[in-house]
């Protein structure tokens, strides 16, 4: 027989899983391994967080953020603009030259910020997060804000992140500040 997890055992156990895995673990996936229902794991994940754990909950699942995991990368907030239709093109435009898209974030002026993790790495992450938002007639945080957000992208250097922000200028996606 199998035994059970409380609490403290199973939120041990997503970290170990989280920790081990090199691909976003969904709710119901965590769920189902931990005997458990998906409302658990989301309640579990709220205690993880507030005892500072850095769980981001992505379209695709939780995943593990770990500051040293990416040694060597750089990171910057970038301001962009651009339609709705042009989102798979920036986001290609920054995976294609070496970056990778952490979040978006609007500021609302009722609001304040606001901020939701992405973790797009390559074409197939853009593709699937636009089709989803396609399929689902969802809207994009930038809507909010006459289409003005922010990205957090990392790359291995300065200069990877200085020949995306050249790019997203030419297209006239980069705001300066």
């Amino acid at each position: 027989m199998e035994k059970v997890l409380d609490g403290e055992g199973r939120r041990e156990e997503i970290i170990r899983l989280l920790t081990e895995s090199s691909r976003p673990i969904s709710g119901t996936e965590l769920a189902g391994r931990l005997k458990v229902s998906r409302q658990v794991i989301v309640q579990d994940v709220a205690l993880l967080r507030a005892v500072n754990k850095n769980i981001l909950s992505t379209n695709k699942g939780y995943l593990l953020f770990e500051p040293g995991r990416g040694a060597g990368e750089t990171k910057k907030t970038i301001c962009v603009r651009h339609t709705t239709e042009q989102v798979p093109e920036e986001f290609y435009t920054i995976v294609d030259l070496g970056g990778k898209i952490l979040d978006v974030v609007v500021e609302h002026e009722l609001y304040g910020q606001i901020a939701v993790d992405l973790i797009i790495a390559n074409r197939q992450d853009a593709d699937e997060f636009y089709e989803k938002m396609r399929s689902n007639r969802a809207k994009p945080l930038k809507e909010l804000t006459e289409d003005i957000h922010y990205h957090t992208i990392v790359a291995r250097d300065m200069e990877t992140i200085e020949r995306i922000e050249r790019a997203l200028r030419e297209k006239g996606y980069l705001m300066e500040a």
